[in-house]
């Protein structure tokens, strides 16, 4: 079991969590003028990093998302941003 730090709500068990993401992807815009092979990258291909990443992750039982800094090989987490009121 891995101990993640909501920014909220302090450190929980990771399963009440949900991945929601990679940080700093960009949507593709205009969304209409977007081709099929560029919108099928943006869902599909990841960035795999094997050490330090950067993700978004949902704490379910507040709800709120945040952005979680950890090391994929080590799972070491290094610490975790609110990301409520940001753009």
């Amino acid at each position: 079991m891995q101990l993640f730090p909501c920014p909220f709500c302090g450190l929980r068990d990771e399963t009440e969590f949900h991945f929601a993401g990679q940080a700093g992807k960009t949507r593709p815009e205009p969304a209409g003028e977007v081709s099929a092979e560029d919108w099928a990258a943006y869902l599909y291909m990841k960035a795999n990093p094997k050490g330090p990443s950067h993700e978004i992750w949902q704490h379910l039982t507040c709800g709120e998302f945040f952005r979680l800094e950890r090391d994929t090989l080590t799972h070491e987490v290094a610490g975790s941003t609110a990301l409520r009121g940001r753009v």
